[in-house]
């Protein structure tokens, strides 16, 4: 046991990490397991998801991550899981473009601004000496 003060706050914080860390990789392997089970595009998709946040929180390589996801994208494939389009995601998104064009409307425009001039190079070209004859 630890007698220094700064060792035993570094003992403490070390065992809220690591339990934090085993439960990100838990959640991992439970929603590997589930699409494994039951492969689906929301199974698929919720594994990806896990996948990801532990590569955010620096528990998984990004490359390891990416072989993984990679492996259970192939699986899908075999078992045929077809994924959500994002044809349907998309008229949702056109549908609020126009009520947030409106709120652009309502803004006053911005007084225009005189063009900068340009200004001079810093550093000053030597010209170069005439050539002897």
């Amino acid at each position: 046991m630890p007698i220094i003060k700064s060792a035993i706050k570094r003992a403490k914080q070390t065992i809220k990490r690591r339990d934090r860390n085993v439960g990100i990789k838990r959640d991992i392997k439970e929603a590997v397991k589930a699409f494994n089970a039951n492969p689906s595009a929301t199974t698929l998709s919720k594994a990806q998801s896990e996948i990801d946040t532990a590569v955010k929180k620096n528990l998984l390589d990004k490359n390891t991550a990416s072989r993984r996801k990679a492996n259970l994208s192939k699986t899908a494939k075999a078992a045929g899981v077809k994924l959500a389009g994002a044809k349907k995601a998309t008229p949702a998104k056109t549908a609020a473009k126009p009520a947030t064009t409106k709120t652009v409307a309502t803004k006053k425009p911005a007084a225009a601004k005189a063009p900068a001039a340009k200004k001079a190079p810093a550093k000053a070209t030597a010209k170069k000496p005439a050539a002897k004859k």
